[in-house]
């Protein structure tokens, strides 16, 4: 599902020099959108724009937890596109200790930029979405672990059970704009940067290949394979198409049932 390109989009990404913001990014100028990426790293910026190959790509050195950098970012969209109606959040961090050892510290970094981030990103484009003229677009990037209390990563748990309950509160608030705000909540990608950087984790942790560990992921999804990073940005898209209008406030799983389904024991 793609959104309609009657009126290309005008889009901020955020974390969107990599991974499933940067494959949205591909996926928006696809359409015809003219596309902002934020993201904290310059040289990621640089190649990120580079891949994308477009002039309607506007790369913009962002940091999600600074609300001077988030507004910044916003006038640069207003400036550059005339406005504003299109929002991805997608930068995120994640941390892993045992409760015990998670520093105080630990825990601001990945609340401050999993969380905070995503909120004021949507404060600050609030105004421009409620103004564009067209039926705006939040679109929120969860986790399953915004569905589920995963050991070890109580910090990321916490702030992407957050996002879940800001999505729905600012749909709330926005409904009246005809702005829709949904969340889409995938299980792990291994080919991001957070992918890569949970899957050497793993590594370290179970002394495994990362071939085993991906089998072993793979066979505890019902549909019996890890997701792509097409999988999810299919999710995204969903929410920015026209034929998505009524729908708001939703946190989609996007875990090929893993979190929907269950065997019976003893049955296989």
């Amino acid at each position: 599902m793609t959104p309609s390109t009657a009126t290309p989009r005008r889009a901020l990404i955020t974390g969107g020099a990599n991974g499933l913001g940067l494959a949205t990014a591909h996926a928006l100028l696809a359409q015809g959108a003219q596309v902002a990426i934020g993201d904290i790293s310059a040289d990621q910026l640089k190649m990120a724009t580079q891949s994308l190959g477009s002039d309607r790509v506007l790369p913009l050195e962002m940091n999600v937890t600074s609300p001077a950098s988030v507004r910044l970012a916003v006038e640069a969209c207003q400036k550059a596109f005339g406005g504003l109606d299109t929002l991805v959040n997608s930068a995120g961090v994640i941390h892993f200790a045992p409760l015990d050892e998670v520093s105080e510290q630990d825990w601001d970094r990945v609340i401050d930029v999993d969380l905070k981030g995503v909120f004021l990103c949507c404060q600050a484009a609030a105004p421009l979405l409620r103004q564009s003229g067209r039926r705006s677009r939040i679109v929120n990037i969860g986790s399953d672990a915004s569905k589920i209390g995963w050991p070890l990563i109580v910090s990321y748990v916490a702030a992407k059970f957050g996002v879940v309950g800001l999505t729905k509160s600012v749909a709330g608030e926005l409904a009246p704009y005809g702005v829709t705000v949904n969340c889409v909540c995938p299980v792990g990608v291994s080919t991001t940067g957070m992918g890569q950087h949970v899957l050497r984790w793993k590594m370290d942790l179970t002394g495994q290949t990362p071939e085993q560990i991906l089998a072993n992921t793979a066979s505890q999804i019902p549909l019996k394979r890890n997701p792509s990073e097409a999988d999810i940005v299919n999710a995204i898209m969903f929410f920015l198409a026209d034929s998505s209008d009524f729908l708001t406030g939703i946190a989609l799983d996007v875990d090929g049932g893993m979190l929907s389904t269950a065997a019976i024991s003893g049955t296989g």
